[in-house]
């Protein structure tokens, strides 16, 4: 055997070996994905927003209240906590396009802007009267984007631990899943991201609850299953990449917002800084109802539950009335 066979076998082998691991979490990935979905299947309708597919919740009667999730998150981050709280109103949550159950229309960049346009396109497809719009994480800086570009379209916004400040470079938490490739990110989402997701899914919970406990039956009743399938990841992932692109400029707007608005921010968040992104936030809005909530993680829908209710309810006299 010479050496050129020798090395072509070589070759070959290595080869093989890396499409069968490739094959393999491939088809593990897809497992825990049908797992997944049997686990926490679609609760609510679907409709279509410029070629988004998207998932939402309607429940209630009374002046309408959109909940807007976070970054990984869906509706169950709403609806779980929140809404056998609210009586009296017409509660409609969405999953984001590209979470949950929503789908994103190809070519999709997840941009704020982008990403609150379709916001306000959902409140006119579903004739949604002047809605107060409560927005968690990511899903608060969509929040105010929608206030900014589009406040014909609501009547006062609720922040529920929201990104409100642009940072220089990535988190240390975040750099795992920073990844700038489309095709990088496609890889990922189809073979390891989803495996590694569940086996660490312990410690993230702990990280994104903590110092509260993670909700119980989170992974169903809270949708927790629903971020481990590929897609979701993909989502997830472009929308973390995207943030920055217009952050910086929309900071420098906020002083333009001219309804009733609320915030409930935790000290102890360890997702977002309560110094930067909530106490500095405080003077950039007028007449915020600022909820300071001490010990209180990334999640205040879950960790003062009743603070929260009442914090809405109060924002919502406020801008219904007007």
């Amino acid at each position: 055997m010479t050496l050129a066979t020798i090395a072509s076998t070589l070759i070959a082998l290595l080869l093989a070996t890396a499409l069968g691991a490739i094959g393999y979490f491939v088809y593990v990935t897809q497992r825990i994905a049908r797992r997944a979905e049997a686990a926490v299947p679609p609760v609510g309708e679907f409709i279509d927003v410029d070629g988004n597919r998207i998932h939402y919740v309607d429940e209630g009667a009374g002046r309408p209240i959109l909940f807007v999730h976070g970054l990984g998150g869906t509706l169950h981050h709403f609806r779980q906590p929140l809404f056998g709280r609210l009586d009296g109103f017409r509660l409609i949550a969405i999953d984001r396009p590209g979470a949950g159950y929503s789908t994103r229309v190809p070519g999709a960049t997840g941009r704020l802007p982008e990403q609150a346009a379709l916001v306000a396109k959902f409140i006119d497809r579903l004739g949604l009267e002047k809605p107060l719009v409560v927005g968690h994480s990511l899903g608060g800086m969509i929040t105010l984007t929608v206030a900014l570009n589009h406040p014909e379209k609501i009547s006062g916004i609720v922040l529920l631990a929201a990104l409100t400040r642009h940072r220089d470079g990535v988190p240390p938490e975040m750099a795992p899943i920073y990844i700038r490739s489309k095709l990088k990110r496609w890889i990922m989402a189809q073979t390891v991201a989803i495996p590694a997701a569940l086996k660490f899914a312990p410690q993230t919970l702990a990280y994104v609850f903590g110092p509260q406990a993670t909700p119980e039956r989170y992974m169903t009743e809270g949708g927790g299953w629903l971020g481990l399938r590929p897609g979701h990841f993909y989502a997830m992932v472009t929308d973390l990449v995207a943030v920055a692109e217009d952050m910086p400029d929309l900071q420098r707007r906020f002083g333009e917002i001219d309804m009733p608005a609320g915030m409930a921010f935790g000290t102890a968040d360890r997702v977002l800084s309560y110094a930067e992104n909530g106490d500095a936030f405080r003077a950039r809005v007028r007449d915020l109802d600022f909820e300071m909530l001490d010990g209180i993680g990334h999640h205040p829908q879950y960790g003062a539950t009743d603070k929260v209710v009442a914090l809405i309810r109060r924002v919502a006299a406020r801008a219904f009335a007007a």
